[in-house]
């Protein structure tokens, strides 16, 4: 997986939970990383609740390892850390300046004797650290070029009775409403609709790309897993949001300006960059009706060696 993924977690083609997928070599990780990492804290409750519904299928008393692929700063590192009181909590990521939050991070909440990092492109390099007893996956498997591949890497990483937790999918974060008063309404759907151009173009662009129908437990069961599941987690940020909010939403409609530059017309590209003005009346750090809605959804499966 390329660390790359993180950036276009910003967005949900584009969200942080930690992807964009531009060269490692463009990338200010520096400036880049603390985004990321209060973009993860913003949506953490949503990440809190999947989390938990993964506890529910493997109680914690039985799980003593957990990778976090493309664990980005290492947000939710700490938060299965958290979950699983008993499991050492592996973060594995391409990007070292990344996994130096991971580590400060694990240190500050105490975790750092559980807490330890992995540099890998995953899928490969995970030979070297053995079995888990969960994989988790957000927003990663997307960024491999071989989508099925990297599914049946992982599930030669599982113990027995392991489980997959794989999070992709879900519903477009929406942040303004239909009519913002200035261009045309329902800009944020010919967002989406541009996005979803750029998204097929970075995976296409991928190395060994593989187009594959993301039937998710489909894909789980070809990957070797048995007793798939699927189950989707809201996030309901309302207007209005806060200083913090209103900033993170900025980075994230920054990122998207790059997406969609040469994929809308001009008039919308105008209209984004009144919203990321900062002495704009209608910009996104003034307005009253800026908020966050989205929804992701995590598919589930489990080990079935013995």
């Amino acid at each position: 997986m390329s660390s790359h993924q993180h950036q276009h977690q910003h967005q949900h083609h584009a969200d942080s939970s930690s992807g964009g997928h531009p060269a490692a070599t463009d990338i200010d990780w520096d400036a880049l990383a603390p985004v990321l990492e209060s973009g993860a804290e913003m949506h953490r409750p949503l990440s809190a609740q999947a989390a938990a519904w993964v506890a529910e299928e493997l109680p914690a008393e039985d799980v003593r390892r957990v990778f976090d692929i493309g664990s980005g700063p290492g947000v939710l590192t700490c938060l299965l850390a958290e979950t699983f009181p008993y499991a050492e909590v592996v973060a594995v990521d391409a990007t070292p300046q990344l996994l130096d939050r991971v580590r400060a991070r694990a240190v500050r909440s105490g975790l750092g004797d559980r807490v330890r990092v992995h540099a890998a492109e995953a899928p490969d390099g995970l030979e070297e650290l053995g079995t888990a007893d969960l994989i988790w996956a957000g927003n990663s498997v997307h960024h491999m070029g071989d989508q099925r591949r990297a599914l049946a890497a992982f599930a030669a990483r599982l113990r027995p009775g392991g489980l997959i937790a794989v999070l992709e999918g879900g519903l477009q974060a929406r942040h303004l409403p239909r009519d913002i008063g200035i261009g045309r309404p329902g800009l944020e759907s010919r967002i989406d609709g541009a996005s979803s151009v750029w998204f097929e173009e970075m995976r296409a662009a991928l190395p060994g790309y593989t187009a594959t129908v993301e039937h998710w437990p489909a894909l789980l069961a070809a990957a070797g897993l048995s007793d798939a599941r699927s189950r989707s987690f809201l996030l309901d940020i309302p207007a209005p949001l806060t200083a913090a909010q209103r900033e993170q939403l900025v980075s994230a409609f920054s990122w998207l300006r790059s997406v969609v530059e040469g994929r809308l017309d001009g008039d919308d590209l105008s209209v984004i960059d009144r919203l990321l003005d900062p002495d704009d009346e209608q910009g996104l750090m003034h307005r009253p009706d800026s908020f966050l809605l989205t929804a992701r959804t995590v598919h589930t499966a489990r080990s079935t060696g013995s």
